[in-house]
């Protein structure tokens, strides 16, 4: 009778551990994805909309100030495509540091218990991103090389398109009216640019580099918006965490495959032969010449966080529409330093660039006051009209 007893104990006792496993399990960070966290939207706090205003300057300020920045160098005797590639990529030392900080073991103990993808995984990511973002790159250089830079930057505002595309197929993406108005707009804004004799270029660039630009940016622009996309889809799916260091991780590694890249391009086409000439030559200097690529670097790397941490808070088609919404102030800017006039069918498409925008973050209001009152609903608060 005693033995038999003991017996049940034991059963009960190994049918508690069991459940109580099991509901570790459910808690555990693993189980947790964040795919199961876009369900249950993240907590609009004091701390959200921080890192939202932070990522946000961050991507504004870098995008505005490396695509002047970039313009500047072709405009002062700057001529390498492969040149213009690298700096896009080459600056991710600047979050080195990072690596040995207190935050970063921090995590790396949280990533250990949260059982992460194999290596193989991660690095045939890192490395496919990487390409892709090589790939980009290259044909951003080329299109800022023959367009002005005004030009360019409208031209750019079509990756939204792309990105919603691809984030229909890969991130299940959900269209609306104003959704749909939205990339309608910026698509036509892009469209009449092909329409627009640029008397203002000041490069003197020939009609078939001028077409040649225009395709490589709206190429880059596709690629761009597949990019962030991929993105997402790897953050929810394999990497599976929300911390900082994944920001860090998928800017620095991706960063670091496509530098390897473009310096394989740049020496393999032989344009590095010309790189000493081209700083002796350069208008402002050498020693303009050597910032000019210094700040380059560092303010796209700064665009990288401000987009991954985005796409990590929001969506990469969120990440993408604030993106969008700075390419006016280039624009803008080019007037004031680069003397670029804004002729009439550039306004137009300028006009279009930001209704379009406007007519986006109008639906991420709606969708945003749906889910306070749909808060409120599950909480059983009285509903207001």
């Amino acid at each position: 009778m005693n033995k038999l007893t003991e017996k049940v104990k034991v059963q009960r006792y190994n049918s508690k551990a069991r459940l109580v496993q099991e509901a570790n399990d459910a808690n555990s960070p693993v189980h947790m994805t964040i795919s199961n966290q876009s369900e249950t939207p993240r907590p609009r706090n004091y701390k959200f909309w921080f890192r939202m205003t932070l990522y946000t300057f961050l991507l504004l300020s870098g995008q505005s100030v490396a695509t002047l920045l970039g313009r500047l160098y072709y405009d002062k005797g700057g001529k390498s495509k492969w040149m213009g590639t690298i700096v896009l990529l080459v600056g991710f030392p600047i979050f080195l540091p990072y690596y040995g900080t207190s935050a970063y073991k921090s995590s790396t103990t949280n990533r250990i218990r949260a059982k992460p993808p194999s290596t193989l995984i991660l690095v045939a990511v890192y490395v496919f991103l990487g390409l892709l973002s090589a790939a980009n790159s290259y044909m951003y250089s080329t299109g800022l090389q023959y367009l002005p830079v005004s030009t360019y930057s409208l031209i750019c505002a079509s990756q939204l398109a792309f990105n919603a595309f691809f984030s229909f197929f890969l991130n299940s993406q959900k269209f609306t009216p104003y959704i749909v108005n939205s990339l309608v707009l910026l698509t036509i804004s892009s469209i009449l640019l092909v329409f627009q004799t640029d008397s203002t270029n000041q490069t003197e660039v020939s009609q078939l580099k001028y077409a040649i630009g225009f395709i490589c940016t709206i190429g880059a622009s596709a690629g761009y918006g597949l990019l962030l996309s991929l993105t997402q889809f790897s953050i929810q799916n394999i990497l599976k965490r929300e911390t900082f260091s994944v920001v860090i991780d998928m800017t620095v590694y991706q960063s670091l495959v496509a530098t390897c890249a473009t310096l394989v391009g740049l020496f393999a086409s032989g344009e590095w032969k010309g790189l000493k000439k081209e700083m002796n030559e350069f208008e402002l200097g050498r020693v303009s010449y050597v910032m000019t690529l210094t700040w380059t670097a560092i303010t796209w790397q700064i665009f990288s966080i401000g987009t991954v941490g985005l796409i990590l808070e929001v969506s990469s088609l969120f990440s993408n529409a604030i993106s969008v919404v700075g390419l006016p102030i280039v624009p803008v800017l080019a007037v004031i330093f680069f003397q670029e006039k804004m002729g009439g069918v550039k306004a137009i498409a300028l006009v279009l660039a930001i209704w379009g925008f406007v007519s986006y973050v109008y639906q991420q209001y709606l969708d945003y006051n749906k889910s306070k009152i749909q808060d409120k609903h599950d909480n059983g608060e009285p509903e207001l009209s």
